[in-house]
């Protein structure tokens, strides 16, 4: 397993990975419309996939936050290639490649993914509640952290 810079042939694969994600996890809650747009949101910088033997399995993303910083955006890796240390290598590429701590947001909902980020040092910086609904139809709760 590698993980490599997502060059623009590599979206509909991504996409495809999302979707397995989406039907394990509810990630991201409502399906979009057009996935690869989703992936590359306003203010991306950079992406990258984590790959093997031609397969994505992962993918993470840079993004420039308004008003200063950047922050990890569209982290994901499929049912199949969890516990195997790729999320852990997506972030660790994201926050080299940023050159300064990077944030992200995550829902409560995420406790497998609270695990890991607190466990790599990751720090809980403040908590809100989202715009969009969580699976019992209420706003989502979203923690914030900052990397190390």
């Amino acid at each position: 397993m590698r993980v490599r810079p997502r060059a623009e042939g590599d979206l509909d694969a991504c996409a495809e990975a999302l979707k397995q994600v989406h039907v394990a996890d509810r990630y991201p809650v409502d399906w979009p419309d057009d996935p690869q747009g989703w992936l590359t949101p306003s203010g991306l910088l950079r992406a990258w996939v984590a790959v093997e033997e031609g397969r994505v399995l992962g993918h993470a993303g840079l993004a420039g936050v308004p008003g200063g910083g950047q922050e990890v955006t569209r982290l994901f890796v499929t049912p199949a290639a969890r516990g195997r240390g790729l999320a852990a290598r997506l972030l660790g590429t994201v926050r080299e490649a940023a050159g300064e701590p990077v944030k992200l947001e995550v829902s409560d909902e995420g406790g497998a993914a609270i695990a890991l980020y607190e466990r790599l040092g990751w720090r809980r910086v403040t908590s809100t509640r989202a715009r969009w609904l969580n699976a019992a139809g209420e706003p989502a709760l979203l923690h914030h952290y900052v990397s190390p």
